[in-house]
């Protein structure tokens, strides 16, 4: 696997799968910009993309760079100038689409303003910007003429002697999106930016690239990863971490578990679930937290929980790794819970 440094992350050493998020604020509003920016960065987001549609967004570049410590990207469509405007700003990496960027020559200059700085390229591949031969080739934006145009576009860099490329394929169509990120692993060792894109808004914006990115990582694909959803893009740093903690991926981070109650649950389970997940969603301490109803979902099922909650009539049982420490009553639980929570 080749080696891709972004700022002060490494890409391809697969010992951290980076989050990261793009802002959506006007172009012309800077301020706003560094805000949106700096929530992403508190909420854990690694990498802060921008699009850069003219001459005078370059200055949130600028704007930025002084304002968080993340890397940032620039996103660059037809007009290669731009990505040596945002090179010459400082900005960490280039997202550019070959497929719209213009001429060889426009995409070796870029490629020798890359090298000069340091600067790494994605190629940023979608489904409704592939080049026309490679639609007429294939009829429609299929796996393969995805992996077919992205590769290309490899070779095109590699030709100008530049191998600092990350690589994205994303479809709005999960399964393709899937598959052409298989075969693209199988075809080339660079790293790889997971995404479904125009996944849609938050509920099922989540759902699609749960599907999409959690497959892939599963099966060891994938480097960093954006989870496109039409929100707020805090939610995407949100939902990223969330996917890695799924897939026991996120060490700094607690796995939260909790059962979906049933006829045997007597205390009031789904909001004390929900206020304790609350309670820990910024805690960095790598260790699983189960909150279940009953004891046959308690200290049985759960005893790989490093802490836990079993619920009783009015009360529950809290437990460590399946040992039982107390009983404490339900108005008292959280408290009692938390408690427990901060000796470890």
């Amino acid at each position: 696997m080749k080696i891709v440094k972004i700022g002060n992350l490494t890409l391809g050493d697969k010992r951290e799968i980076y989050v990261q998020s793009m802002l959506s604020t006007r172009r012309e509003d800077t301020e706003g910009a560094i805000k949106q920016a700096q929530a992403l960065e508190k909420a854990g987001c690694h990498i802060v993309r921008l699009a850069i549609p003219d001459k005078e967004s370059v200055k949130t570049v600028y704007a930025l760079k002084n304002n968080i410590s993340i890397p940032v990207v620039a996103d660059i469509h037809f007009d290669y100038k731009l990505a040596l405007e945002c090179i010459a700003a400082g900005v960490d990496k280039i997202r550019i689409n070959p497929g719209n960027i213009g001429s060889n020559e426009k995409i070796r200059a870029v490629a020798n303003a890359c090298v000069a700085n340091g600067v790494p390229i994605r190629i940023g591949v979608n489904g409704g910007s592939l080049e026309k031969h490679v639609l007429a080739k294939y009829g429609a934006p299929t796996s393969d003429a995805l992996v077919e145009s992205a590769l290309y576009h490899v070779l095109l860099l590699e030709r100008f002697d530049f191998h600092d490329i990350v690589i994205s394929i994303k479809s709005s169509d999960v399964k393709t999106m899937i598959s052409g990120y298989r075969k693209l692993s199988e075809r080339c060792d660079y790293p790889l930016h997971l995404g479904v894109t125009e996944a849609g808004t938050l509920r099922m914006g989540i759902v699609k690239n749960s599907i999409g990115i959690g497959s892939l990582l599963a099966d060891g694909i994938g480097d960093t990863i954006r989870v496109s959803l039409t929100a707020d893009p805090v939610y995407e740093v949100k939902a990223g971490y969330d996917i890695l903690k799924a897939l026991g991926l996120c060490k700094s981070h607690v796995q939260f578990i909790s059962c979906p109650t049933c006829g045997r649950c007597q205390i009031d389970l789904i909001p004390l679930a929900e206020k304790i997940e609350t309670a820990l969603e910024d805690c960095k301490k790598n260790i699983k937290v189960a909150v279940m109803g009953c004891a046959v979902n308690g200290p049985g099922e759960a005893k790989e929980a490093d802490i836990g909650i079993a619920g009783g009539k009015d009360e529950g049982l809290i437990f460590k790794k399946g040992v039982i420490l107390k009983k404490v009553p339900y108005s008292k639980l959280f408290d009692e819970f938390m408690k427990e929570i901060d000796k470890i």
